[in-house]
């Protein structure tokens, strides 16, 4: 199963919004990861500028190696129903996992 974590909100500066992410739903998606139930996790977050990449790739990597074979991906969207075809994708693409994929709006 797919677990989905939506955080609405970050602040807009890509270095607070990193430490909000770490301090704030960090734990929040590691608890979801840690179900049994959990295969995949998909993340999403807000949309934001280029210079959010960074911080949003090495999340997902990182999350994605450290609870390998679990999957782990994170999706940027301004709308969070904007995610669902990219949460779809991902659901049903097994070999995918420590992307962030930011939605075409």
């Amino acid at each position: 199963m797919q677990a989905v974590l939506e955080i609405a909100q970050l602040p807009q500066r890509s270095i607070d919004a990193s430490a909000a992410f770490m301090q704030t739903h960090l734990k929040a998606a590691t608890e979801l990861l840690k179900k049994p139930e959990t295969d995949a996790l998909a993340i999403v977050l807000p949309a934001a500028g280029p210079d959010h990449d960074d911080w949003r790739r090495s999340a997902a990597r990182d999350l994605a190696r450290a609870y390998a074979p679990q999957r782990v991906n994170i999706v940027g969207a301004r709308l969070a129903e904007k995610a669902q075809p990219l949460l779809a994708y991902l659901r049903d693409a097994p070999g995918v996992t420590g992307q962030y994929l930011a939605a075409h709006e």
